[in-house]
């Protein structure tokens, strides 16, 4: 490799490294902020959390590839523009293409494992994500006790304290209400100070009261009539109450399965097999609708069943619906019950067939959608250091200060597309090649016409030089402008001149 192909790789791989995880932290905080309510308060242990985060660290990855890319390609060849590192390397007879030939080598490598990691990593990911999430929602609360209020958290108990230290956790003025027995009896305990905390597997709940008193409510069959109240004293007592929810328990991973949890074979195999179910679901529900129901009468669109065909004999040689005005008031009733009865009938099997269809559109689109977007995202870290690298070269600024903004806008603009396209093909307004590859055939473009730009040296964004080009368009107009401007006094001198000779008169 030359000496400068190694520098340009040394210059690129530098602010990548940088970037990826400025951009991942961004994108975490997002997660964070979005499932900060689920976290907290379940008494998680840091090792859960941290799985937590690294699952959805390799799950934002495929996406924070493209920005990341993006802003080390401008910041790189801004760092060399500015420091006319660059325009040296021109000098010497190098085109831009090869000078970022090993850069583009490097992005291609980083693509195709950009692919391997959405195709396989990231749905492994997901699902663990979803079991985790799971898992987390149905654990309850840890044992949370405020001065005077009642804590709920435990099935039919209740428990009030009046304080509690900080220190010892010691609790004072304790009052619980238990309903946990089957039969309905009731226990209220009432005690000066105690300790109540969950086992360290947290399976059980350990109770342990100084100096209380126990009531307890005994019913039978007849408790409206008949019920027995019980009372006790204690100086010591001490429960161990099996606890449930407390713990967490782990979901298995695999029975957490969607369109996001599957690669590319596995969405195929899904989108031929929806597409067969849909397809089906539609020729069971209209194809019968059509023929026996809302046509079964009229030959002249679909011939007529023998099963739903009027009786011509016993109702006469009936053309048309206005013949039926001829009929009895009991056969007009018949006529009239079963076509109602039909009608009920269809729309039954019609709401089943289309809920079916339905559902399996909805599934087929998301799968579609995610097929997509395991091709195109890797594809859209190509197109962004094609943008990146000749706008680079053309800014000839580096740091962190214009690249940035620079890649938000472009980055921001490629995710207003995306959404909208993606949005678009799961409602099936559009087909998924076209809504998951719009913003890709918008920004190729833009790509092409920045490197073409860059390779001849164009000003395109140097500010010097659309001041220049306004300066030397307003010195064009400007003798106009003074044209104009004589003319109008001229004008306005003959005015006067002509109101003060008819003043005179």
């Amino acid at each position: 490799m030359k000496t400068i192909h190694k520098h340009v790789l040394k210059s690129y791989l530098g602010p990548m490294v940088l970037t990826f995880f400025i951009v991942m932290f961004i994108l975490m905080m997002n997660i964070v902020w979005r499932y900060i309510d689920e976290l907290v308060g379940k008494g998680l242990s840091a090792g859960i959390i941290i799985e937590l985060m690294t699952y959805f660290m390799a799950n934002m990855i495929p996406m924070g590839l493209p920005l990341a890319t993006l802003l080390a390609a401008i910041m790189t060849m801004g760092n060399l523009g500015e420091n006319y590192e660059l325009l040296a390397m021109k000098s010497a007879g190098m085109s831009l293409l090869r000078i970022t030939k090993p850069l583009i080598v490097v992005v291609f490598i980083v693509s195709v494992g950009s692919f391997f990691i959405g195709n396989n990593l990231v749905p492994y990911a997901n699902k663990k994500i979803y079991s985790l999430l799971y898992d987390i929602k149905q654990q309850k609360q840890t044992l949370e006790f405020q001065d005077g209020l009642f804590f709920n958290g435990i099935d039919n108990m209740s428990i009030r304290v009046g304080r509690q230290d900080p220190e010892t956790h010691l609790l004072t003025d304790v009052l619980i209400y238990d309903n946990r027995e089957a039969n309905g009896n009731m226990k209220t305990i009432v005690a000066d100070s105690g300790y109540i905390r969950l086992s360290d597997d947290k399976r059980f709940l350990l109770v342990e009261l100084y100096r209380g008193e126990l009531y307890e409510q005994t019913r039978n069959s007849l408790w409206y009539t008949k019920s027995a109240l019980r009372h006790h004293t204690f100086d010591l007592q001490k429960q161990s109450i099996a606890m449930e929810g407390f713990a967490m328990e782990r979901s298995d991973a695999n029975d957490f399965s969607n369109s996001q949890t599957k690669n590319i074979a596995e969405l195929q195999h899904d989108i031929d097999s929806l597409e067969l179910t849909v397809n089906s679901a539609t020729t069971r529900s209209y194809e019968p609708l059509l023929k026996e129901q809302i046509f079964s009468f009229d030959a002249s669109v679909l011939p007529q069943p023998d099963s739903l065909r009027i009786d011509k004999s016993r109702f006469g040689d009936l053309q048309t619906l206005d013949s039926i005005a001829a009929l009895s008031l009991r056969d007009k009733e018949r006529i009239w019950n079963r076509a109602r009865t039909s009608a009920k009938n269809s729309r039954s099997l019609f709401r089943f067939d289309e809920s079916t269809a339905k559902d399996a559109l909805n599934q087929l689109y998301r799968s579609k959608v995610n097929w997509h977007k395991k091709v195109s995202l890797p594809v859209s870290i190509l197109i962004f250091f094609l943008i990146g690298a000749p706008l680079g070269a053309i800014i000839r600024r580096g740091g962190l200060g214009l690249p940035v903004v620079v890649s938000v806008i472009f980055f921001v603009i490629y995710y207003m597309i995306s959404s909208t396209g993606e949005k678009m093909t799961k409602e099936g307004t559009w087909d998924a090649i076209y809504g998951m590859w719009l913003s890709t055939a918008i920004l190729l473009p833009i790509a092409a016409y920045l490197t073409y730009k860059a390779t001849n040296d164009s000003s395109l964004l140097d500010t010097d030089w659309y001041a220049g080009k306004i300066k030397a368009l307003l010195d064009r107009i400007a003798p106009k402008f003074a044209g104009l401007k004589k003319l109008k006094n001229a004008i306005k001198l003959k005015r006067n001149g002509n109101q003060h000779d008819t003043e005179q008169r």
